[in-house]
């Protein structure tokens, strides 16, 4: 049961099933075999085509498991996962019982993909499968029980169940390190919003949820920028990746609805006009932030964040909260990853639609409000 956190010393915090853990270069190599659930498994790999095609990662992954565990390899999975490529995949795992392992390989597609999977097959089995992910952006899909998907109408929608987790995590930087700089920097903002959202939700708790978020905001401000100059640094990489694990996995399960109001309107904008999700806290977290500044509790909130930014406190909640605002723009930008909505097309009549998306109003201040914030991004 998921306790409401009123005071930040007072709460519940309910961890997820994950397992283990594995970091470093050489991860998948050293450990991938020891993380299956017996020496008869079979593991079916789940990947997105981009992956599959331009690098040797999938391949690598089919040595190491080799004829004994290697069940097949699924490598139509796009961005947001449609749910015509679910549909199949889920078809083929499902005709063949042998399978108790899935793998999944890449961003937030693929390892949503293998949940839901996961997810379908439980429906008709009552047993969720075995899931080892080993992921190459910095989305942090890996650490929630949440599986998106897009359905046939475009819109994003997921399934949710605990056991939906990875029951092993596998950051291995020399997968990371083949990830295209563009998408690998802006998942490391998506990482950011994870983090910055949690510090206002009221579910998260003081330990360790917003402990640790606090921490990741400090380290995705350091080492995004090293890793803009240096791609290819594995300890940058690694850094990264334990920083974007600690941007959401302490929610834990205690997640209930909408991690805040900047993913809202990353969800509204993203699968429906093929915005990256990255792309879409790129756009929108800097202005909610400082439209959260506007609450004093929200502002309290963020307002800590700001010496993990490089700046000092005021003592001025509101004047704090809307520095990292700023912060958080100023680095979007150091990035190169400014983005404006009509670099994909959206139009000014499309704002509409995409506010009542975000907030499931048609009118009212929060309507108006991110009115305002999604006009100012065309």
């Amino acid at each position: 049961m998921t306790e409401r956190t009123e005071h930040p010393l007072s709460g519940l915090w309910q961890p997820t099933k994950l397992e283990r853990l594995y970091y470093g270069p050489g991860s998948v190599q050293t450990h991938l075999l020891s993380c299956l659930p017996s020496s008869s498994s079979k593991a079916f790999i789940i990947t997105g085509y981009s992956l599959a095609t331009n690098t040797t990662l999938v391949q690598q992954v089919e040595k190491f498991l080799g004829s004994k565990h290697h069940a097949g390899t699924f490598s139509k999975i796009k961005a947001h996962a449609p749910i015509a490529q679910l549909d199949e995949a889920i078809d083929i795992v499902g005709k063949d019982s042998s399978i108790d392992t899935v793998i999944s390989i890449g961003g937030g597609s693929p390892i949503d993909s293998a949940k839901a999977v996961s997810y379908r097959l439980h429906e008709k089995s009552k047993e969720f499968l075995h899931h080892i992910t080993i992921p190459t952006t910095l989305s942090a899909a890996e650490c929630t029980t949440i599986a998106g998907y897009t359905n046939e109408h475009g819109v994003k929608s997921m399934y949710s169940a605990p056991e939906l987790i990875p029951q092993v995590v596998i950051y291995d930087a020399k997968f990371g390190a083949q990830t295209p700089q563009r998408l690998w920097l802006s998942t490391g903002i998506r990482a950011l919003d994870h983090a910055v959202e949690l510090l206002y939700n009221r579910y998260a708790t003081e330990a360790p949820a917003r402990s640790l978020v606090l921490t990741a905001i400090e380290q995705l401000f350091e080492y995004l920028p090293k890793s803009k100059a240096d791609p290819k640094d594995e300890d940058t990489i690694t850094r990264l990746q334990l920083a974007s694990f600690s941007s959401l996995y302490p929610i834990g399960l205690n997640i209930k609805g909408g991690i805040g109001l900047s993913h809202s309107m990353g969800y509204a904008m993203g699968s429906p006009y093929g915005i990256p999700h990255g792309i879409t806290s790129c756009i929108s977290l800097a202005r909610v932030v400082k439209l959260k500044a506007q609450n004093l509790e929200d502002a309290a909130q963020i307002a800590r964040a700001l010496p993990f930014v490089g700046q000092s406190r005021s003592g001025d909640d509101k004047k704090d909260a809307i520095k990292v605002g700023d912060a958080i723009e100023q680095l979007v930008k150091d990035l190169g990853l400014e983005t404006r909505l009509k670099d994909y097309d959206v139009g000014k009549d499309q704002v509409p639609t995409i506010v009542n998306r975000a907030t499931g109003a048609e009118s009212g201040s929060l309507y108006d409000s991110v009115f305002e914030i999604v006009e100012s991004k065309l």
